[in-house]
């Protein structure tokens, strides 16, 4: 099993700049990449980005990669999500996930976090 907590999220200004964090713990060696995701309300889950375990390797969805950078430390077992130019659409609750063997942009990871609410302000 991994365990996955999330952090970092709160209220801010757009504009504004927020770091994620993700903390994973247990099994980590089983992971094979991690990913972001996020829902607003009324919304489904959508891929934000994510990141392969060992190599560092990021993609992200069209949608944000001008302005969200993914990183991870691996000594840590913490992966980042660094959210710029924050815009009140980006308003939602930010998860992270981690699986085993295979990344994808659709929400079928093998462990997930909480979740950390993001509320930008206009």
């Amino acid at each position: 099993q991994v365990q996955l907590v999330e952090s970092g999220g709160g209220l801010v200004q757009a504009g504004g700049s927020l770091r994620l964090s993700c903390a994973a713990s247990g099994r980590t060696f089983s992971i094979y990449g991690m990913g972001w995701f996020r829902q607003a309300p009324g919304k489904e889950r959508e891929f934000v980005g994510a990141v392969w375990w060992n190599s560092g390797t990021t993609v992200y969805a069209d949608s944000v990669k001008d302005r969200f950078t993914i990183s991870r430390d691996n000594a840590k077992n913490t992966v980042y999500l660094q959210i710029d130019s924050l815009k009140p659409e980006d308003t939602a609750v930010y998860y992270c996930a981690a699986d085993r063997t295979v990344l994808r942009t659709r929400p079928e990871y093998d462990y997930w976090g909480q979740g950390t609410q993001v509320t930008v302000s206009s």
